[in-house]
């Protein structure tokens, strides 16, 4: 019988040069619990292709943007059999395209020409800003376009007269709408969905990942398909009152329901989910600001200062 080949070892200096790495930064990941100890032989110590294969996984799992804290959970899970290649694949199927639209390049006079044909560097630069456009390293007189529906949109509402300033000020608004309707539908189907996953340690095996990333490609066109939708019907509305008042419509419909949004702070909605639960969060929220509303128009009209003439002309 032949004896099976030696076990491959690495000096620590060796092993850093291998994985584009520091002898600093391994010694970190050993005290941090992420890299096993190396194998004490007389007064070296010696790394494996264990160690190896565990940096690779560190610095994918880095550059996917994982902290040091979540990739030991992540290691923990694959060392203990709960199967990091599910995980991974999970990820993988979350950080994919949410989109069918392909990226393409479009040059500066291109660009030009499909916004008047006047340069404006201001506007490239707030487009580049807004990710709308992508500056390349190796050509500076092309960009990168992420979504060609978004940039048609822009060159048609700009043929038909609206500024560039008033896009670009009307899409910071439009993002920041839709990146909370985005939370709020992560936040349901986590909830209702990923909790059994995201939640209980027996489901964090290779099959349950590859379910839910499994329903990760189902429910992905859900959100827009609903926005979709939504955005048709209210469209729709408001578009037929807004004709009917330019026009002088005798019995315009009644305006919809509006509704804005505000940033609260992340403490005050956590307080006011715990007292009464996330369903009625922002109805407790508008009855405490409109009960606080009435109770300081209560206290200026009460006022001893206030004279009878102020009263009358308040009420």
């Amino acid at each position: 019988m032949t004896e099976p080949p030696a076990q491959k070892t690495y000096r620590i200096e060796d092993l850093a040069h291998h994985t584009h790495t520091t002898v600093r930064t391994i010694r970190a990941y050993q005290d941090k619990g992420l890299l096993p100890r190396p194998e004490r032989q007389g007064r070296a110590n010696l790394y494996s292709d264990a160690h190896l294969t565990r940096l690779h996984q560190i610095t994918h799992l880095l550059a996917r943007g994982y902290t040091l804290a979540s990739i030991r959970e992540l290691l923990d899970a694959w060392d203990t059999g709960r199967g990091l290649g599910g995980v991974l694949g999970l990820v993988t199927e979350v950080e994919g395209p949410w989109t069918d639209e392909e990226p393409t390049r479009i040059t500066r006079t291109e660009l030009n020409a499909r916004f008047g044909g006047t340069p404006d560097e201001d506007a490239v630069a707030e487009a580049v800003e807004l990710g709308v456009l992508e500056p390349l390293a190796d050509d500076p007189d092309t960009f990168l376009v992420p979504s060609p529906q978004e940039l048609s949109v822009a060159a048609e509402l700009h043929a038909a007269g609206v500024p560039l300033s008033a896009i670009s000020g009307h899409l910071r608004e439009l993002r920041g709408q839709m990146e909370h309707i985005a939370a709020r539908f992560l936040e349901f189907t986590a909830e209702y969905v990923f909790a059994r996953y995201l939640d209980d340690p027996t489901h964090r095996t290779d099959a349950h990942a590859a379910e839910a990333a499994s329903l990760v490609r189902r429910l992905r066109p859900l959100a827009q398909q609903t926005v979709d939708a939504e955005l048709a019907r209210a469209m729709r509305a408001f578009a037929v009152q807004h004709l009917r008042t330019r026009l002088g419509a005798e019995d315009p419909p009644e305006s919809p329901a509006r509704t804005r949004s505000i940033d609260l702070p992340a403490e005050t909605i956590s307080a006011v989910e715990r007292l009464v639960g996330r369903a009625h969060t922002s109805t407790f929220i508008a009855l405490a600001a409109e009960r606080e509303v009435r109770a300081r128009a209560l206290d200026y009209l009460s006022s001893p200062t206030r004279s009878p003439s102020e009263v009358g002309e308040s009420t």
